[in-house]
């Protein structure tokens, strides 16, 4: 059996910032492939294919991370940067990151200390964010050029019982939990009797679900499920936005989205006692799922989402037992609408 818990902290060690997701690709294919007939990568996106029937279900989750691009560097020797997705700039100031020049650069963000700021309430635009290396200008010119993607610095680490904490868990955590249910199909000998199943690792969603976008109208799904996260309960946050880290995957359920499937979901966790929470949304979802119900001539679309606290920080927070009923979830639902169940 998958160690789901390993897993997600082998993805989130991985580096794939939006449009530089090589790295977190290949490991994740080499992860996946095991598990699947055939398993490639196409313009960025990992696929993997189960079974070869004509109605196609596709089962996805996002593989980059959100970062920044270096857009300047000053004669100073500092680096300028843009975002790369949406990144919550609270938390940006003397943070370590990563710059992927012809080299890997370790950076801290600039911040004054707090006895000589005249204003310790604002939050800093991205352009007035700088980065230190310690290098001179001509020195660092040597090795990071504009354009580069710089990450977040450090790894994934646990924190009591099963929880994890790292920069990039959003989605890799889905990602995890899409490897785990296909090594369930595997270990239980389910071949899908009259679908082909196509595992996607997308690219580009944090700036657009742009790989959503062009995989589903490569594969023209006829059911598609977006495994992303949501938002876990903290302190001050109102319940009915959140989940609650380890109470199950969350089922969402929205006007863009397919009720049906979203039906069959929680009926599938009620039989097979899986835990499972809701996620109630009244317009798009924000996941891939928006670009799915939409392609060619649309298809049914669902959510399943795992909670995680403080999303797009260096510190999110999942528990991986949520990881690990969502690839049962669907695993259970794979066999179902593939005849197996």
């Amino acid at each position: 059996m998958l160690d789901v818990k390993n897993t997600v902290a082998e993805l989130a060690d991985c580096v794939g910032v939006s449009g530089g997701e090589g790295s977190a690709a290949e490991a994740a294919m080499r992860l996946l492939s095991p598990y699947v007939d055939e398993c490639f990568i196409r313009n960025g996106n990992v696929v993997g294919r189960l079974g070869s029937g004509e109605k196609r279900i596709l089962i996805d989750a996002h593989i980059d991370q959100i970062g920044f691009i270096v857009t300047n560097i000053t004669d100073g020797g500092f680096i300028k940067v843009g975002n790369v997705g949406g990144i919550d700039r609270r938390l940006l100031l003397a943070q370590q990151v990563v710059i992927h020049g012809k080299s890997d650069v370790m950076g801290i963000i600039c911040t004054i200390p707090p006895h000589l700021s005249k204003d310790e309430s604002s939050v800093p635009e991205i352009d007035d964010i700088y980065i230190d290396t310690g290098y001179s200008n001509e020195k660092l010119r040597e090795i990071v050029t504009i354009g580069d993607l710089i990450s977040f610095s450090g790894k994934c680490i646990p924190l009591l019982g099963n929880r994890l904490t790292g920069h990039s868990l959003d989605d890799r955590c889905g990602v995890a939990a899409l490897i785990h249910a296909a090594s369930i199909l595997h270990e239980d000998k389910i071949s899908p009797n009259n679908c082909s199943v196509y595992f996607m690792f997308s690219v580009q969603e944090e700036i657009g679900e742009r790989g959503a976008h062009f995989g589903a109208f490569d594969i023209d799904p006829d059911i598609a499920v977006a495994v992303d996260v949501s938002f876990g309960l903290t302190s001050g946050e109102k319940p009915e936005h959140c989940g609650e880290l380890g109470k199950g995957p969350m089922i969402g359920i929205s006007p863009s989205l397919s009720r049906r499937l979203s039906n069959l979901f929680i009926d599938i966790a009620k039989r097979k006692n899986i835990p499972y929470q809701l996620e109630v949304m009244n317009r798009l979802t924000g996941t891939n799922a928006d670009q799915f119900s939409v392609n060619r001539g649309g298809c049914e679309a669902v959510t399943v989402s795992v909670p995680l606290k403080y999303m797009h920080t260096p510190v999110e927070v999942i528990d991986c037992s949520d990881v690990e009923n969502t690839g049962i979830l669907l695993a259970e639902f794979i066999k179902e609408v593939s005849g197996n169940g």
